[in-house]
């Protein structure tokens, strides 16, 4: 069997993920099994939309558990102290602009278990998030998308703690 692979992630990305596992584990399936009780309540369950609905929700918060739970088996937590303060790396905001295009953009390294573009957080493991990794202000990186290849210049960059 091969061996599982290892989630990089900062404290406080280690942190954030126990807690949603907690809240999950603690909050999230009392709430759901009451909903389940109340359905069931009402009678009939073969056309009970609540029901089905509540059964969907509880599949749903078991199968983000058991993701959680196998992301925390195998996580690696870097000390953001220990790292090359020159270098970008995991948990920094990088400001950076597209030399062709002229286009600015600032995006947060993140974890593969924390990325989401929509919140400015792009993964480590993405094609641009491996480039930016090590690099330095004012160097320029190139990165083979599948829209073609970019260059971007690195112009400044910072550790910056998440804000819930």
């Amino acid at each position: 069997m091969s061996e599982e692979k290892k989630h990089i992630v900062t404290y406080e990305e280690l942190k954030n993920l126990e807690d949603e596992l907690s809240d999950l584990k603690v909050n999230r399936r009392k709430e759901i099994a009451q909903k389940i009780k109340e359905a069931r309540e009402q009678g009939d369950l073969s056309e009970n939309a609540e029901y089905d609905a509540a059964k969907d929700e509880q599949r749903d918060i078991e199968t983000r558990i058991a993701e959680l739970e196998k992301i925390l088996k195998n996580v690696e937590v870097i000390d953001e102290d220990s790292l090359d303060t020159e270098s970008v790396y995991i948990g920094c905001k990088v400001h950076f602009v597209d030399m062709e295009s002229k286009e600015e953009f600032t995006y947060k390294i993140s974890s593969s278990t924390g990325a989401n573009i929509l919140k400015g957080k792009i993964s480590n493991e993405s094609p641009i998030g491996s480039k930016l990794i090590g690099s330095k202000v004012g160097q320029v990186i190139t990165v083979d998308a599948p829209n073609g290849r970019h260059s971007y210049k690195i112009l400044d960059f910072k550790r910056e703690k998440d804000k819930k």
